[in-house]
């Protein structure tokens, strides 16, 4: 007799199933990688030796700006084009300081804007936050009573002095990246009194004068007290002085980044940004991309603070923006808050 028998595969061994499902993944593994490569390939040789100039250096200047990475531009870049990359992107200092009679500062019943005003921005590849403040005499810079030793965070700064909201403000020495924000850099001053100081022959002043016009410059300590200046910080680069925006070739050097910024309209409004960076739904924005928000707000006078991890913004008891920090908001030496309306004229006495 003979017996038909049709194989189904049904009773393959399962080693030899499980062989075949390896093999498959491996393939898959192993294309997937190819392609990575080829696709890392091309867009190495496209950036770093094609026509994509500003691609490349976008990524010199950011690499270069976070000061811990700055390897990773030397590992595909010389030093020669590194320097030469760096010059040509420089925001340029201002030739004369800002001028008090560039800003008129309009009284809250002569404005018909809002007391204050929030608002979402965006652009190509970044978001964040502006807050437009109508009465300057509402902004104040606060400091740390820690100094020298640890910073607060902008949402303590803000809960301690009932504000309505805050930003980050000055630099501050991070060796190792792991200060606790207490020991500012360049000048600090509150309620019209130094309270931190460098030993400098002069100092880059983001600050706010007896008349409540944002002052921007290079000052002596003699200048700075015949200015009648009320809070100061020091930081760079300044962005817009007297109606004139300062970069006006590249990106201003700085890469891409959270950012904080400061800035002034002709009437007295005080813009406060923030933009948040180094995150998939904001990888950060250039100086020239501050400068172009600033403008377009209508900032006469405007300037970079302290901003990656330490970028942040309070309104209203809330982090509006997601700070890149792993740890969360970082703790800093000053911030610029935003006091109730019917409060600000006796905070400070």
């Amino acid at each position: 007799m003979e017996v038909l028998v049709i194989s189904t595969g049904l009773g393959r061994p399962a080693h030899q199933g499980k062989k075949r499902i390896f093999s498959f993944l491996c393939k898959l593994v192993l294309g997937f990688t190819v392609f990575c490569l080829m696709a890392f390939g091309t867009a190495f040789v496209l950036i770093f030796h094609g026509p994509f100039t500003e691609l490349k250096e976008l990524y010199v200047t950011t690499a270069m700006t976070t000061y811990t990475h700055q390897y990773l531009a030397h590992w595909f870049v010389s030093d020669e084009e590194i320097a030469a990359i760096m010059a040509k992107n420089k925001v340029p200092e201002p030739k004369v300081n800002t001028d008090e009679k560039a800003v008129t500062v309009l009284k809250p019943l002569e404005k018909e804007k809002p007391a204050l005003e929030f608002i979402e921005v965006s652009g190509k590849g970044y978001m964040g936050y502006l807050l437009k403040v109508g009465d300057p005499r509402r902004v104040q810079l606060v400091a740390t009573e820690q100094l020298g030793n640890r910073g607060l965070k902008v949402a303590e700064f803000v809960e301690d002095h009932q504000a309505v909201a805050g930003i980050n403000a000055g630099g501050f020495s991070d060796p190792g990246g792991v200060s606790h924000g207490g020991t500012p850099t360049g000048i600090l001053m509150t309620g019209g009194r130094i309270i931190h100081k460098d030993p400098l022959e002069t100092y880059n002043l983001i600050g706010l004068d007896r008349n409540d016009v944002l002052v921007l410059g290079r000052y002596t300590l003699e200048q700075i007290e015949t200015l009648g200046i009320r809070d100061a910080v020091s930081f760079a680069p300044f962005l817009i002085v007297n109606g004139e925006p300062m970069i006006k070739v590249g990106d201003g050097g700085w890469g891409i980044a959270p950012r904080t910024a400061i800035g002034q309209t002709r009437d007295g409004t005080i813009l406060l940004l923030v933009i948040d960076g180094r995150q998939l739904g904001s990888i950060g924005a250039t100086l020239k991309d501050v400068q172009d928000i600033l403008l377009e707000h209508g900032a006469v006078n405007g300037a970079n603070l302290d901003g990656g991890s330490s970028s942040t913004m309070v309104y209203h008891g809330e982090v509006k923006n997601k700070p890149s920090s792993q740890y969360g908001p970082r703790e800093v030496p000053s911030a610029f808050i935003v006091l109730p309306e019917k409060s600000f004229s006796e905070h400070f006495r």
